[in-house]
């Protein structure tokens, strides 16, 4: 039985290996089209994602010693657990704003691959190898970078590429490229002139949307001011010499003042952030 268990576990190895193995020469073999050469695969992951995974699991869980201090101070176990209950809900937060954060990067990405298509163009390179080139030194392609350039290189159908990566956050700029390629292949026009009216309409609407973040910033404050009175509150009842945190959770009506009052701050909180994220559409 020994003996058939470790066959078993070898067997099992080298299917894994071998399965390993043909996916990663489909993926080189995949790059190396899109290149038109050899090179060498992009890595799954690299250190400065792993960096920001990390730092976002260690502001998330920054709720728990917080919650666990709250418990010590109020001889509670309720704070501890409401650390607990938190690290989920700051965990979602966080994401969101990375991924606000990587969707106006790619944003700006497009726009540079944009300005970069026009440069080639007007330097004498054929529209393929212009988009070959601004889109590898920009990175605005994204998981579609290997289809849209193997479409470039070998005569593919480059805008049904575009408009599929313009699917992805923060890539909707590459639908109007797509619009100007097409145009471009079925009458004639400039495309680089195209290209630029586009770099354009997309810069123009990113200075507004900063420009519409820049205003909302007041209210924002009132937001983060909201979301601390309470602590505020806490702070300053310990700093007059009363006992705040033993009223609410040694106490019933502190416990129902606690339950009530929470619940008023989160639909505040919801409300107001609903408020002014309903602004920061265009």
């Amino acid at each position: 039985m020994t003996t058939a268990a470790m066959y078993a576990l070898v067997c099992a190895g080298a299917v894994a290996c071998l399965t390993a193995g043909r996916d990663e020469g489909l993926r080189r073999a995949r790059l190396v089209l899109a290149s038109g050469g050899a090179g060498h695969p992009a890595p799954r992951w690299s250190w400065e994602r792993l960096r920001r995974s990390v730092d976002r699991l260690r502001r998330e869980w920054l709720c728990l010693p917080v919650g666990a201090v709250l418990a010590v101070l109020g001889e509670s176990v309720l704070p501890l657990l409401a650390g607990a209950v938190a690290v989920p809900l700051m965990g979602r937060r966080l994401r969101m704003s990375e991924r606000g954060r990587a969707r106006d990067r790619r944003a700006g990405a497009v726009i540079a691959l944009c300005g970069g298509i026009a440069g080639e163009l007007r330097a004498g390179s054929q529209p393929g190898q212009a988009l070959l080139t601004a889109g590898r030194a920009t990175g605005a392609l994204g998981a579609a970078e290997a289809a849209v350039l193997a479409a470039a290189r070998f005569g593919g159908d480059v805008p049904a590429e575009l408009r599929r990566a313009s699917h992805e956050p923060g890539a909707d700029g590459l639908a109007g490229l797509a619009a100007c390629w097409l145009v471009a292949v079925d009458s004639g026009a400039g495309l680089a002139a195209g290209i630029d009216c586009l770099e354009g309409a997309l810069r123009a609407e990113r200075d507004q949307r900063d420009s519409l973040r820049a205003q909302l910033a007041g209210a924002w404050s009132t937001v983060v001011v909201l979301a601390l009175l309470p602590a505020i509150g806490l702070a300053l009842g310990w700093a007059l010499g009363a006992d705040p945190l033993r009223v609410l959770l040694h106490s019933p009506a502190g416990l129902g003042c606690l339950l009530v009052g929470g619940l008023l701050e989160a639909v505040g909180l919801y409300w107001a952030t609903r408020i002014v994220r309903g602004g920061e559409r265009p």
